[in-house]
């Protein structure tokens, strides 16, 4: 049988407090957050890790070399939404990570402590039921 790997109950204060904190950040982000439709997302070119470097890269050439920007570029905007993305892809990294761990650990505690015990309860009831044992077949 494997070793339970969740041992340690999280205090309901200490989930408490991350709900807390949690609402805050989202309370700070909502003034800034943007909602698209699922068509919107997928005619938007995607920004990731590799594009980022690109981004940057053109970034920083185009603040170098004003003379070759096109006149229909606005540097300043530019340099405002480049600083967003690098910025929320920061808090979207870890954001993701916690998510990825909340998301993982539940599955845990859900599938090997609660669950299983449940099924052994269920098992227990069904055979005691079956040999007549008062209160089995109630249960």
């Amino acid at each position: 049988m494997k070793e339970k790997q969740h041992v340690q109950a999280i205090p309901s204060t200490v989930l408490a407090e991350a709900q807390t904190k949690i609402e805050e950040a989202r309370t700070l982000l909502a003034p800034y957050m943007l909602a698209l439709t699922p068509a919107e997302r997928r005619e938007l070119p995607k920004m990731g890790e590799k594009t980022i470097g690109f981004v940057e890269k053109a970034y920083a050439f185009a603040r170098q070399n004003p003379a070759l920007n096109p006149p229909f570029l606005d540097i300043t905007t530019f340099g405002v939404d480049f600083g967003d993305a690098h910025g929320l892809w920061t808090v979207l990294n870890t954001v993701q990570q916690l998510e990825q761990n909340l998301s993982d650990t539940a599955m845990i505690v859900g599938s090997e402590a609660a669950y299983q015990a449940a099924l052994v309860f269920y098992q227990s009831v069904q055979m005691a039921a079956f040999q007549d044992i008062p209160g089995g077949k109630v249960v």
